[in-house]
């Protein structure tokens, strides 16, 4: 498998082996206090189901051996309403399928919105979805990644994330000298959380991200049906009609935005199974449909 060209940055390097996991940022983490915020692991007979009071952002790595490497990489992040991340569900068992098909998958363990670690805790999940993208961007040809081929792909409200992160590449919230575009080259949104706007929102997504009684301006920046442009990056949705937890219009809007300011996007709706209905199967089933897109549209070529 060849190696890609990537930016000329100054990082230091990282030689990583197949799994690892590290600090996402290397210094400072931006827009944080110095509230010393203890992180809960969630654990049910010993084994790790995910965390919550997230301060110290991590990402882990699934890179796949270079015999089958696509060059394509997905950085994911694991749902769970802005109060808690399903680490394990919808982080790990996603990774490891990944990599054994030849993509290289990066968990983002991002931090949850709170007022005593943020001064503004609106944006810092998304300051870690975009420094996870430039991390991989930056170190693509260390990690045999095609730097012009990294997506993102968010379960529920990390499927907010995701399309945050897709829909405000923009502005930079992170320090970023090196100019590093932070826009994610194709995302992946699995029965995500899309508005903020009543009605459709998932409320405990809203309330943790923006508060109680938030400006009618961060509902509307944060309703990311609003935000879709012509370059919005290729999109892959899946959800079902009859979820409880996040209505199906979220998905449904944010597609229709994206064929108006035709963007690619490719939509799987099912009838039944409600939230989180892709965790009771298999995940070399689910996936199968998304792998087909990815081929077809050129990711993993």
């Amino acid at each position: 498998m060849k190696r890609f060209a990537t930016i000329s940055i100054l990082f230091v390097s990282l030689q990583l082996s197949a799994q690892q996991t590290i600090p996402l940022y290397p210094g400072v983490i931006p827009n944080s206090t110095d509230y010393p915020m203890k992180e809960i692991k969630m654990e049910k007979d010993d084994q790790l189901l995910g965390f919550r009071s997230i301060s110290q952002p991590t990402l882990a790595f699934y890179l796949p051996d270079e015999k089958i490497a696509t060059g394509a990489a997905v950085v994911i992040c694991p749902g769970g309403g802005y109060g808690m991340e399903s680490y394990r569900l919808e982080g790990t068992n996603i990774a490891e399928t990944f990599q054994k098909n030849g993509i290289a998958a990066f968990i983002l363990k991002y931090r949850l919105p709170s007022d005593s670690i943020m001064p503004d805790k609106s944006v810092g999940p998304l300051q870690d979805a975009q420094q996870a993208i430039k991390t991989v961007r930056g170190h693509a040809t260390e990690w045999n990644v095609n730097p012009s081929k990294i997506g993102i792909m968010g379960f529920s409200a990390g499927g907010h994330l995701a399309s945050t992160a897709g829909t405000h590449f923009n502005k930079a919230y992170i320090p970023n000298p090196e100019n590093i575009s932070l826009r994610p080259d194709f995302m992946i949104l699995v029965y995500p959380v899309i508005s903020m706007q009543e009605g459709l929102t998932h409320g405990g997504s809203k309330n943790n991200l923006l508060g109680k009684s938030p400006y009618d301006e961060q509902v509307t920046l944060f309703s990311n049906d609003l935000q879709v442009a012509a370059n919005t990056p290729p999109t892959w949705i899946t959800h079902t009609g009859d979820d409880t937890v996040v209505p199906v219009e979220n998905s449904i809007r944010f597609y229709q935005r994206l064929i108006k300011n035709k963007v690619p996007a490719e939509m799987h709706l099912y009838p039944s199974g409600n939230h989180g209905f892709v965790l009771k199967l298999p995940t070399d089933e689910w996936m199968q449909p998304l792998f087909g897109w990815m081929q077809k549209s050129g990711i993993t070529k």
